[in-house]
């Protein structure tokens, strides 16, 4: 059994099985045997089992967010907007199943007609994160089975719980067995199991960069098709011209929400010069009066980290900038007493005198730890943001039209908010750019990562048959 703790208490929350090669080669089965009659269900059939499961989600919204704060830690709250982002996901991608067109295409040859036609891609290995262990299920899932794919599902030890109540919702609406299968086991032993298979035709990953580039190795040995989200480091910039307190306010929102542990989180401050005192000061005030504490409590706007292991990297990365010059302006350390004493806690933290030796300055800190980084101007601002790997998300806040037109063509990351400290929607696409990862999910886009296309030629008599 795999033993799932709550970060909040050191608790047991869930038992779950784990599993061994022979059942991810079950799943691999079950998901290939129901492949033929899966891809062969019209789109309308495949559309309303989808918006099914978006109903079931919403009605059992309170309970599928208690879940996901028990196993993984994030702010009941945060909670409830993950399952409703989750929904939305099965909502949107009900109605993309419908919408999976071909096209004909103009022949040299009077007596041809050429078509272009989409299909399934096959089975689709899908290995998902715990920071947000439904809606990134949603967001792989969702297209797949849209598309006429079946899916084989490895969720993250962390939180494996999230997807297991998700599939049992699956039962409920009736979709056939097979369609979708999980499997909590050992991570690489499923992803060796996966890489190897021939009937897997498509890997899709949402982790780490480092693990992404391993699994595109893989991938190569059998010519999978993939989609990879990866690591972020996203810088927030904020400029002289640009409303502090909102600024602030999306701050709070995009670096501490789920505690930092977001592949899309704010991981550098760079705020105009001529300001930086005051927005510091403020941003400081704000980030301590942060409530810090268990998930499970309405009050609550910051949650745990999710392990041991986390809190030793944050500690380690505050520690390495402090000593090559940042000051700490609130939090900086572990929270180890009364109701956090058995829990994974950090202060929320605001650092500042940040430069480009520090290992925050470029390595992804999945932790409540905001850097601030002051520019000049707009060529040095360019040089500080962006980075050498990443480039996934960034946020600027400004009310210059001419410099939000120059900066957003100029930011090397695949998502912009501008004045928007969340910007991501179903119905657009999400991804990133260099090491960040490849292909996009949501949007149109999203179902287009689960079809390949057919070429078809068709050769007839042109001329019209006489008696």
């Amino acid at each position: 059994m795999l033993t799932v703790k709550n970060p909040a208490t050191g608790e047991i929350a869930y038992e779950v099985p784990y599993g061994n090669q022979e059942h991810v080669n079950q799943a691999i089965q079950a998901a290939t045997d129901a492949f033929s009659k899966w891809s062969k269900t019209t789109a309308l059939e495949r559309s309303n089992f989808l918006a099914a499961v978006a109903g079931k989600m919403k009605d059992n919204k309170e309970f599928l967010a208690s879940v996901i704060t028990k196993e993984m830690g994030k702010t009941i709250s945060d909670a409830r907007g993950e399952v409703q982002m989750a929904a939305d996901y099965f909502q949107w991608f009900s109605e993309q199943a419908k919408r999976v067109y071909g096209e004909t295409v103009p022949a040299n040859d009077v007596s041809k007609r050429t078509m272009v036609i989409k299909k399934p891609v096959g089975v689709v290995g899908a290995i998902t994160p715990w920071n947000f262990p439904v809606a990134m299920v949603a967001r792989k899932v969702a297209p797949a089975l849209a598309a006429g794919c079946t899916v084989v599902l490895k969720p993250a030890s962390q939180s494996p719980q999230s997807a297991i109540e998700l599939c049992k919702l699956f039962d409920e609406v009736g979709i056939p067995a097979g369609v979708l299968n999980v499997v909590t086991a050992k991570s690489s032993m499923v992803s060796d199991v996966m890489m190897n298979s021939q009937a897997i035709r498509k890997i899709t990953f949402t982790g780490s960069t480092e693990v992404g580039k391993q699994l595109l190795e893989g991938a190569a040995k059998t010519v999978k098709h993939v989609s990879m989200e990866l690591g972020g480091h996203a810088p927030f910039i904020v400029f002289d011209d640009a409303d502090i307190d909102d600024a602030i306010d999306g701050v709070l929102k995009s670096k501490y929400r789920c505690s930092g542990q977001m592949c899309t989180a704010t991981n550098r401050i760079h705020v105009q010069s001529s300001i930086a005192e005051l927005f510091s000061q403020k941003l400081a005030d704000r980030v301590s009066s942060l409530h810090v504490g268990n998930g499970i409590n309405e009050e609550s706007e910051v949650g745990p980290l999710v392990d041991q292991q986390a809190i030793a990297k944050v500690e380690a990365q505050v520690a390495d900038a402090v000593q090559k010059g940042a000051s700490i302006l609130t939090g900086g350390k572990r929270l180890s007493e009364n109701e956090f004493a058995k829990g994974n806690f950090f202060a929320p933290t605001v650092l500042k005198n940040v430069n480009q030796d520090m290992n925050i300055y470029t390595e992804e800190t999945f932790g409540p730890v905001a850097p601030i980084i002051t520019f000049e101007n707009e060529e040095e601002l360019l040089l500080q943001v962006n980075h050498a790997e990443y480039g996934l998300a960034s946020y600027m806040y400004t009310n210059d039209m001419s410099r939000i037109i120059r900066m957003t063509d100029a930011l090397e990351y695949g998502m912009v908010g501008v004045n928007d400290p969340l910007p991501f929607t179903v119905q657009a696409p999400f991804g990133g750019t260099k090491e960040s990862g490849v292909g996009k999910e949501g949007g149109h886009q999203g179902i287009d990562e689960y079809l390949e296309e057919k070429m078809i030629s068709i050769r007839f008599k042109n001329t019209v048959p006489t008696n």
